[in-house]
């Protein structure tokens, strides 16, 4: 019976029918916060968010029934049950802050599709290596908000009269968010040769360390794509050499009937 269950769980169709549901309940759930909706339709909008979640909690039931013990091996399947367990804290209906942990559901389809699971495992591998990446963007930061508020917090204090407001306004030239026109030109305006501070910083933290964490995401994106395969090829001559030993005992059995 649980291996069963288990089959029937892994059909495309079952997958299928559960992405359906996640792609309904986020849609319902973003129809909740139109008052315009919610006062003509409100109560069909609650009846089928009601009916998402009573699915989603049957099938992580039939999961747990269908693998047992398991269940808790797959980390997928525990990012299932806290996903939906959001849903389920008491108080989630009348605490707004609770209730929009309801939109998590949504998350659910990275566990559906096995691309979106490989761009997760990717980022969660590179997470040791752009904590590096971090800790000397860091030391840049703070060596950058020092320089530039002993230099330029006297004039713009603004913008570099503290430690604090410097890194915010390092940050925002670091994303080229009106660094040139809003920031750097007005401090030139007073330092001709600020330039010489900004330049260098931007191609630093922009271009090398921004590039630099990308780099890391994609090399951890394509171990785990490689040890995919590797998986996928070792269940393949799993199954294949089962299926030989099942022709080798029909076989065995052919001989010993023969008179």
């Amino acid at each position: 019976m649980k291996d069963t269950l288990a089959v029937w769980l892994q059909r495309p169709s079952v997958r299928n029918g559960i992405v359906v549901v996640i792609l309904v309940n986020a849609l319902v759930l973003g129809l909740e916060t139109s008052e315009t909706v919610m006062s003509h339709f409100g109560w069909l909008i609650r009846l089928i968010d009601g009916v998402c979640l009573s699915i989603f909690i049957i099938e992580l039931l039939a999961k747990l029934y269908a693998h047992g013990g398991r269940f808790f091996r797959n980390g997928w399947n525990i990012f299932d049950a806290v996903i939906v367990g959001c849903a389920m804290v008491p108080g989630g209906h009348s605490v707004s802050a609770l209730r929009a942990l309801r939109i998590l559901r949504v998350l659910r389809v990275i566990s559906v599709f096995p691309r979106l699971r490989r761009v997760v495992e990717g980022l969660v591998r590179a997470l040791p290596g752009m904590g590096s990446v971090f800790f000397l963007m860091a030391i840049l930061f703070y060596i950058g908000s020092v320089i530039a508020t002993t230099v330029f917090g006297e004039s713009f204090p603004q913008w570099f009269g503290t430690m604090g407001r410097s890194a915010y306004s390092l940050f925002q030239i670091m994303t080229l968010e009106s660094w040139s026109m809003g920031i750097v030109r007005p401090v030139m305006e007073v330092y001709p040769y600020a330039w010489v501070f900004f330049v260098p910083f931007i191609l630093l933290t922009t271009f090398a360390v921004v590039n630099l964490l990308v780099g890391l995401i994609v090399n951890s994106m394509q171990d785990a794509h490689s040890e995919d395969k590797v998986r996928a090829t070792d269940d393949h001559r799993e199954e294949v050499l089962a299926r030989l030993d099942a022709i080798d005992r029909k076989l065995d059995e052919m001989r010993s009937q023969k008179p």
